[in-house]
């Protein structure tokens, strides 16, 4: 079950943890034992991942993810792979008693852990209530309600929590944090508004899954943008045609997109996105933390996959 649903992603996640710490002791020797440490906070990054999309997958419906069939989907696991997620949870608490209850950043961790998931499950929770409503009314589908459901639900577990397990082992407080905190929160925001993108646009060979967003109902980025631009005609178009699963239904809806400029709109959302967090992070006093900002918008900037 691990081999078949912890590897096989991109690990940025993982390998943010030990990457930001480098950058944070820059020109300080770091030992094999803070290197080994390192990794086992970013392998405990990974094992949320997995638990995370392993159940996302099952309330989705899911079938493909990371090139292969979701781990529910194989005849002998079924609905068994709800209690691997909670398996996957449960060993992260072990895995850093293991290693990190001497260390005075110990309870730190755990509270951390505990808080990202909370938000995470939170963020969760509002996509899937939004989706309900928004299947019986596509107008709820606003901006602000898209920008709370992936705060929530993407950008404190995939860009905070790396960076803030880096600052707790390089003996940082985190209440001194919060402009970094917030910065990477945008920059998790931004990530969210290219994975809709590319769930609708992106190549299923390049991406390794078979986008859905449109079947599925999604409050997606796409369709938010393409609300607040259509016009009578193009909203009775996507009023009769988006959440259906007739892959005519979903080339229309794509076609109402292509209509409205809405990869033009994203390449330009994109550009000024860059800008924006360019301009906060060079606002940082700490160089250090700059080079860990910067190199997290480097691996996200204009990404295929």
């Amino acid at each position: 079950m691990l081999d078949y649903t912890v590897p096989g992603g991109k690990l940025n996640r993982g390998l943010s943890v030990i990457d930001s710490y480098r950058l944070l002791k820059a020109g300080e020797e770091i030992s094999e034992d803070e290197v080994f440490l390192g990794c086992v906070l970013g392998w405990c990054i990974e094992w949320l991942q997995a638990y995370f999309l392993i159940l996302d997958d099952i309330m989705d419906g899911s079938h493909t993810r990371r090139g292969q069939p979701c781990w529910f989907r194989l005849p002998k696991v079924g609905l068994i792979a709800v209690n691997d997620g909670i398996l996957l949870r449960n060993h992260i608490c072990r895995i850093l008693k293991m290693h990190f209850r001497t260390k005075p950043y110990y309870v730190d961790l755990l509270d951390l852990f505990n808080e990202v998931e909370f938000q995470t499950a939170s963020g969760q929770l509002l996509d899937l209530i939004t989706t309900h409503e928004g299947a019986t009314d596509l107008s709820k589908y606003k901006m602000p309600t898209y920008v709370r459901i992936v705060q929530y639900k993407t950008a404190y577990y995939s860009f905070y929590l790396p960076v803030a397990c880096a600052l707790l082992m390089a003996g940082e407080n985190l209440d001194n944090h919060v402009d970094v905190k917030n910065i990477l929160v945008q920059m998790g925001t931004y990530f969210q508004v290219q994975d809709d993108y590319l769930d609708c646009f992106g190549d299923p060979e390049v991406i390794g899954k078979i986008g859905t967003d449109i079947e599925d109902f999604k409050c997606s980025w796409l369709v938010v943008q393409a609300l607040e631009r259509a016009n009578e005609s193009q909203l009775q178009r996507l009023y009769a045609n988006y959440g259906k699963t007739d892959p005519s239904c979903v080339a229309e809806v794509k076609a109402v997109y292509r209509d409205l400029g809405i990869q033009d709109v994203f390449l330009e959302y994109e550009r000024t996105s860059y800008k924006e967090l360019i301009s906060s992070i060079e606002a940082q006093e700490n160089e250090s933390l700059q080079l860990v900002l910067k190199s997290f918008l480097g691996k996200i900037y204009k990404r295929q996959k």
